[in-house]
């Protein structure tokens, strides 16, 4: 359900044709994939703005280079290649997890609200970021009872923003970023000395999840 490494991809489509994008997502464009080895699952979400998410969850990087998967991204089906075309907002990006905190079992990624967090950290500078973020933000983020996981990245490729931080925080409900544990969080030493730098500024979204994680066939 839960692996190494993720693929991050948004699209957003036109509203007249959005029920048809929903669909051809959620019978051909996951499926194909999850059934692929190497994929353990994919979650859905949607920003207010009718952006889409798909998280989609593998083993390794290697997932991306198999036979089988050259071949569905190569020869994509007409419907696909419309989609492709016509959608707007699209992101990708490849990410290998470097840590997890909070509820780690299978329930601590199934939440309502995914809250995505993007940096550009200098490399000189990773160390002590690193640091602020394991240290120092997360377990303080952790002592709101909504705030239920928090997954680290190293962003190994990806459009169209140029990041190589990511922290997928999964949150049971949209209030926990008001919750006076994130105020704690962002209001340490720590992190007004390192906020202060003119590197330190992060993207954020917020996400809801759609529908139910699609795992691969049995």
């Amino acid at each position: 359900m839960r692996g190494r490494t993720i693929l991050f991809s948004e699209m957003t489509p036109a509203p007249e044709w959005e029920d048809r994008f929903n669909t051809w997502y959620d019978e051909e464009h996951i499926p194909i994939r999850v059934g692929l080895r190497g994929f353990q699952s994919s979650q859905r979400y949607v920003r207010p703005d009718r952006n889409y998410l798909a998280v989609y969850e593998m083993d390794t990087l290697q997932a991306l280079k198999t036979v089988a998967y050259q071949a569905i991204k190569n020869n994509p089906s007409p419907e696909t290649a419309w989609m492709l075309k016509n959608v707007t907002g699209f992101t990708r990006y490849l990410c290998e997890e470097i840590s997890i905190a909070g509820d780690t079992s299978p329930a601590g990624i199934e939440t309502q609200v995914l809250y995505p967090v993007w940096f550009k950290v200098p490399p000189e500078r990773l160390a002590d970021f690193d640091a602020w973020y394991e240290q120092d933000h997360v377990p303080l983020l952790l002592e709101c009872p909504e705030w239920r996981c928090v997954r680290r990245f190293n962003v190994t490729d990806g459009v169209p923003g140029d990041y190589n931080r990511l922290a997928l925080h999964y949150l049971d409900d949209g209030s926990a970023l008001a919750s006076p544990a994130r105020e704690k969080a962002r209001n340490t030493p720590w992190r007004n000395r390192i906020s202060a730098e003119p590197w330190f500024k992060g993207v954020y979204d917020v996400f809801a999840k759609v529908g139910e994680r699609q795992l691969p066939p049995l």
